[in-house]
């Protein structure tokens, strides 16, 4: 297959690199990846040169002028300066002409100094912090291998990072230590000056168990009753101070527009997961020889992308169970996350996801408001854009709608006579 058509074939693909495999300074208890209890090395394992030019020229040999590349661990800081140092030369050596490339990078924040925060800034890496809350919270499960808290290192890297003026946010861990401080949480984030947060339930499995049913630690009337405190805080009278990655994706819906969220769309992301030694597998919850869809260093990205494994999985999400295809939600979570439904041996029918309950809960406590607010960020974007983009000319019934929904206008805003 040549480059055009290979570009054309597997669409938009985003790269997750384990980059240290399940090396990390931290021992947090409930990490649903690492293994080794805050006890790296003492070679920490770095994804070989060859390997990483190999896939990133073949990745951008498919890119169509944007290439997308999220860096996870273990804790990724650990693979050195250098390494990433010799990310940002590859890929600019390899991309195409006016390709954009960005890159992500999730840490647990202890690592973070001068150095960093200024390649961060050079590069414009967009950072995700985790931080689980105040001291009290955060300190009790994000330690070190001798036990030590966590947050004391994690606030100093954050203050680095805003001195160089780097984009961050922040992920916490919904456990049971604060799944009933929602509140607390946000006034603490609002103090801080956060101003986009992301909530993950925390979980009872590990990534490579794929044999482990997919329950969390908190249930989901905790969860969901979480969520709904959260949403008040987020609402703010309609006029929301906080980004919160799931209520904003939410809106996204009340939008007309798809959610980036991969639970909440109507299909799995396309991303390649890649293991720092190279091994490919569809999805992070999936890291086990059963998806193994190949290795960097032996397989080519066509034949990674292509592999039947990968099908089967993105089969997986849309083949609904029918309490979910006849659900009042179902245009919002669209079954939620296949790694939460328990499936049948063949995978050709699942239980609904284990959170169906939480969504539903905040779904119809948020509806109304959400209907509200989406009508009115609607208006104001349609009027916004008539001026900008139509000159002031209302579009055709067929047209594409003026607030960017891409609905024809007769099935998006003359439905309210905006």
């Amino acid at each position: 297959m040549n480059q055009s058509c290979a570009a054309a074939a597997y669409g938009d693909v985003g790269v997750m690199w384990k980059t240290v495999s399940e090396d990390c300074n931290l021992a947090c208890d409930y990490c649903y990846y690492s293994t080794c209890a805050g006890k790296p090395g003492p070679k920490i394992n770095r994804i070989d040169s060859s390997v990483l030019e190999k896939f990133i020229q073949e990745y951008m040999s498919i890119s169509k002028g944007r290439a997308s590349f999220t860096w996870q661990g273990g804790e990724p800081l650990l693979a050195g300066l250098s390494f990433f140092e010799e990310v940002v030369e590859l890929q600019v050596k390899h991309a195409p002409p006016r390709t954009s490339i960005s890159n992500s990078l999730q840490t647990n924040g202890t690592m973070i100094n001068e150095k960093w925060a200024a390649f961060f800034k050079t590069y414009q890496f967009l950072i995700g912090v985790s931080l689980d809350g105040p001291q009290s919270i955060h300190d009790a499960r994000r330690v070190d291998s001798r036990g030590a808290g966590s947050f004391d290192r994690v606030m100093k890297g954050i203050e680095v990072l805003r001195d160089h003026d780097v984009d961050f946010n922040i992920l916490t861990v919904v456990h049971q230590g604060n799944v009933g401080k929602a509140q607390e949480l946000m006034r603490f984030y609002e103090e801080q000056g956060f101003a986009y947060i992301q909530f993950i339930p925390c979980m009872s499995f590990r990534s490579q168990q794929i044999g482990m049913p997919g329950v969390y630690e908190i249930t989901p009337e905790e969860y969901g009753s979480f969520l709904c405190e959260a949403f008040d805080y987020w609402y703010n009278e309609g006029k929301p101070r906080t980004s919160i990655r799931f209520f904003d994706n939410m809106l996204s819906s009340y939008l007309y527009r798809d959610p980036e969220l991969c639970i909440l769309s109507a299909g799995c992301s396309t991303m390649l997961v890649l293991e720092q030694n190279g091994d490919a597998y569809p999805c992070d919850f999936y890291i086990h020889e059963d998806w193994k869809l190949g290795n960097a260093a032996t397989h080519s990205i066509e034949e990674l992308l292509s592999h039947p494994l990968r099908d089967k999985f993105l089969d997986m999400k849309p083949t609904l169970p029918e309490m979910c295809r006849t659900c009042e939600y179902q245009r919002l979570c669209h079954g939620g996350c296949p790694r939460n439904r328990k499936w049948t041996e063949d995978l050709s029918a699942s239980e609904v996801d284990y959170f169906c309950a939480s969504y539903k809960q905040i779904y119809g406590y948020a509806e109304e408001r959400m209907k509200k607010l989406g009508a009115e960020l609607r208006q104001q974007l349609f009027e916004r854009n008539l001026k900008l983009y139509f000159k002031g000319k209302l579009p055709g019934r067929n047209d594409l709608c003026a607030c960017g929904s891409a609905r024809k206008y007769k099935h998006c805003c003359a439905e309210n006579a905006i």
